[in-house]
C-alpha cells in the first residue's frame, strides 16, 4: 500500500511517500480501504513535533479517515467487509489502509460521500461537545465563533443554530463569511476590516456574549472575553492563529463568567461511552439536514503537503481532504 510518511521532524514538505506492506488484520482490530482522509490543522502541528501529543518517528500522520472495510481481526464482532465506515485513530490515515480498534468506528449512511464523511464525528464532535457539554448553549443565547470559516468553527455554526441560538461567525474575508451565512450565520464579523469589539456591541445591542468559541487563540481570544455576558463562557478550543494568549484574570472576575478548556480527543479516552453517544447524536443531525459538511477542497493521496499548507495558509474554508483511488 502507499502511505505518506513522516520520518522527520519538519515542514510538510518533508512528508515523504512509500510503498509499505499491505495490512491484515489483527486480533480486535479492523483494517479498512481508506477512501478520504481527513486533514487538519492540528496534523500541521504533530508533524512539527509542536502539538500536546507526540507520537514516535516514523509514523503516518492522520487520525479521521473514511472508507470501506477490508478485513475484520479475530474477535471482532458487528462489523463485515464492504461496510462503510467513518474511523478514527491515534494515526495512519495518510495511506491507502488502515489498521483501526472496532469501537472507533461509526456506520456511515449511503447518502454522504467519502469526503464528506471523514472527520465529520470528530470535526463535529469538537463542536457538539464544547457548546453542549462544556459550554451549555441555550436556545435564545448569543454565541460568536471564532475562526468561523474552519472545519471546526463552521462545525460550531451549524451545531449552534441547531440549538437555537444566535450564531456571530468571525472570519477574515468575506468569501469566507459567505460560506459562513450558507451554513447558518445569523451576523458575520470580518475581523481583517472591522472593529469586532464595536461589532459585537452593535449585534447584541449591548448585552454581551453568553458563550465564545475560541479554535483561533492569539490577539482575538481577550476581545472576546472582554465582551462577554454576565455568566458567560468562553470555550478554549485550540490555538491556529499561533500565539497562546495570556488573559487577565481580572476578566472573568468582573464579568462573572468561566474560561473552559475544551479537548475532545481526551475526553474520548477517558469515557469512549460518552464519545458513542455523542456520535450517534451527530448523525442524527446529519439525518434531519441540519449539518451539511462543507469540502473546500479534494487533494490526492501525492499531494498531502499541498492540503497541509492549504490549511497553515489559512485560505480554507470548511474542511480539506485527501482522496485515495
Amino acid at each position: 500500500m502507499k502511505a505518506v510518511v513522516c520520518k522527520a521532524w519538519g515542514p510538510a514538505e518533508s512528508l515523504v511517500m512509500e510503498d509499505r506492506p499491505a495490512l491484515e488484520a489483527a486480533p480486535g482490530q479492523v483494517v479498512l480501504s481508506v477512501k478520504a482522509a481527513n486533514v487538519k490543522f492540528s496534523d500541521n502541528l504533530i508533524i512539527q513535533n509542536k502539538y500536546q501529543t507526540k507520537p514516535e518517528l516514523p509514523f503516518i500522520p492522520g487520525g479521521e479517515v473514511s472508507g470501506v472495510v477490508k478485513a475484520v481481526g479475530a474477535g471482532v464482532e458487528g462489523w463485515k467487509v464492504g461496510d462503510r465506515v467513518s474511523a478514527q485513530s491515534p494515526s495512519g490515515g495518510y495511506a491507502e489502509e488502515v489498521s483501526v480498534a472496532p469501537e472507533n468506528l461509526s456506520a456511515i449512511p449511503d447518502s454522504i460521500d467519502f469526503a464528506g464523511a471523514a472527520g465529520l464525528t470528530s470535526t463535529y464532535g469538537t463542536a457538539y461537545y464544547a457548546l453542549i457539554d462544556r459550554g451549555e448553549l441555550k436556545s435564545g443565547e448569543t454565541l460568536l465563533v471564532l475562526g468561523a470559516s474552519g472545519g471546526v468553527g463552521l462545525a460550531a455554526v451549524e451545531i449552534g443554530k441547531a440549538l437555537g441560538a444566535k450564531v456571530i461567525a468571525c472570519a477574515s474575508s468575506e468569501e469566507k463569511l459567505a460560506v459562513c451565512r450558507e451554513h447558518g450565520a445569523d451576523a458575520t464579523i470580518n475581523y481583517a476590516t472591522e472593529d469586532m469589539r464595536a461589532r459585537v456591541k452593535e449585534i447584541t445591542k449591548g448585552k454581551g456574549l453568553d458563550v465564545v468559541y475560541d479554535p483561533v487563540g492569539g490577539d482575538y481570544s481577550e476581545l472576546a472575553l472582554r465582551d462577554m455576558a454576565w455568566g458567560g463562557r468562553f470555550l478554549v478550543i485550540g490555538f491556529a492563529a499561533g500565539p497562546i494568549p495570556k488573559i487577565s484574570l481580572n476578566l472573568p472576575l468582573i464579568k462573572g463568567c468561566s474560561i473552559v478548556g475544551v479537548w475532545v480527543g481526551a475526553m474520548s479516552k477517558r469515557n469512549p461511552e460518552k464519545r458513542r453517544a455523542m456520535s450517534a447524536e451527530i448523525w442524527k443531525l446529519y439525518a434531519a439536514g441540519k449539518l451539511k459538511p462543507h469540502v473546500w477542497g479534494t487533494y490526492p493521496l501525492e499531494k498531502a503537503a499541498d492540503a497541509l499548507n492549504a490549511i497553515a495558509a489559512r485560505k480554507v474554508a470548511g474542511k480539506v481532504v485527501l482522496t485515495v483511488a
